[in-house]
């Protein structure tokens, strides 16, 4: 591949990680400030397919508004993002789309945003050192 089509392809893999961040970081600032609350409890943890066993995904039940009680498991995953079981935590769901749910901790409302962010960021970087390169 040439210097420009790595250039471009850089370029265009950054726009779209930094697009997805500020997603992420969109629909978590909607949550913070129009989501429903709830309290919610870990009742298991299994184990994550992608990391052969290794680390462990915390499963979260709570009821909603509608009286239905839902478990989830948090999109933000990989080591020291554990909960242990029986733990209390606070849930954030979007009105009428529990499934939509979130972990009120800073680390699992902002982890993806930030490592999409820190994504783009790479991919701009290698972009701009392929661009200097010619």
């Amino acid at each position: 591949m040439s210097d420009s089509a790595g250039v471009v392809v850089c370029g265009a893999v950054a726009l779209l990680l930094f697009g997805f961040a500020v997603r992420e970081g969109l629909v978590v600032r909607r949550l913070q400030r129009a989501g429903i609350r709830a309290q919610g409890l870990v009742v298991d943890n299994t184990r994550d397919d992608w990391s052969d066993g290794h680390n462990l995904v915390p499963v979260i039940a709570f009821v909603d508004q509608q009286g239905h009680r839902v478990r989830f498991s948090p999109h933000v995953r990989g080591t020291g993002m554990n909960l242990e079981k029986g733990l209390e935590v606070q849930v954030l769901y979007e009105d009428g789309k529990p499934h939509t749910a979130r972990v009120n901790m800073r680390k699992y409302m902002m982890g993806s945003a930030m490592w999409t962010l820190l994504g783009g960021a790479v991919f701009a970087g290698a972009g701009v050192l392929l661009a200097l390169k010619n």
